[in-house]
């Protein structure tokens, strides 16, 4: 079996744990009111703003035996550069106070998932980041575009409001053919073991802040 397939297999029980939580639920359906999308986008900002520097603390920590996966890092940091600014702006556009939100400080489960993040680069295995490369692109792929269309057509938001989410929608497809190929090159089983060690947890993590965030129906108070 590819890792590739391995890894899917070996995380799904987190996958549809992560799935079944009501926020993301109500979220695909478009039934979350404006507050509960606004409470998703900050706390989206506040990890997403560690992409890029987690990326390059990634692709310095890299041996050199994974010298082609470092290049690959590179492509990465290319392509998710300023995505924090999207999200902004997409708050904005929503009515918030993006400043307030750059400035403020995230909830617990986002602060201790991007903690756990740093961790996997600098203490556990670089090459484990790459299962929160799995959990966060994958959900976005499942997830953001419906999502994105069905609560732009509840709350009757503009398209600019979802910048953030169309856009990772889309983006992703290409990402997660273009992830499945590294992790298939992966040899090490200590690299693998770590990238699915590291998958399983970040569900859970990422699921908490889900877990956290007011969950407001449409048209309630």
């Amino acid at each position: 079996m590819a890792f590739y397939d391995d890894l899917i297999a070996s995380t799904e029980v987190e996958r549809n744990d992560l799935l079944s939580i009501p926020f993301i639920q109500m979220g695909a359906a478009g039934k979350l009111s404006l507050e509960s999308y606004i409470a998703f986008l900050t706390q989206a900002y506040h990890h997403v703003k560690h992409t890029t520097p987690l990326l390059m603390a990634t692709g310095g920590r890299l041996p050199g035996r994974l010298e082609w996966l470092r290049d690959a890092v590179a492509e990465y940091i290319e392509e998710e550069l300023g995505h924090q600014e999207w999200i902004l702006n997409d708050i904005e556009a929503c009515g918030g106070d993006k400043e307030a939100v750059r400035h403020g400080t995230p909830a617990v489960a986002t602060e201790l998932m991007v903690a756990y993040a740093y961790d996997t680069v600098y203490r556990i295995n670089p090459a484990g980041f790459f299962g929160m490369v799995l959990v966060l692109e994958g959900t976005s792929v499942s997830l953001a575009t419906h999502a994105a269309g069905n609560i732009e057509k509840s709350l009757g938001l503009p398209k600019k409001a979802f910048s953030y989410l169309n856009s990772h929608g889309s983006l992703d497809v290409g990402h997660v053919d273009f992830y499945e190929k590294l992790m298939n090159r992966l040899d090490s089983d200590e690299d693998k073991k770590a990238v699915i060690h590291c998958a399983k947890v970040f569900y859970k993590l990422y699921g908490d802040i889900f877990r956290s965030l007011p969950l407001i129906p449409l048209g309630d108070k």
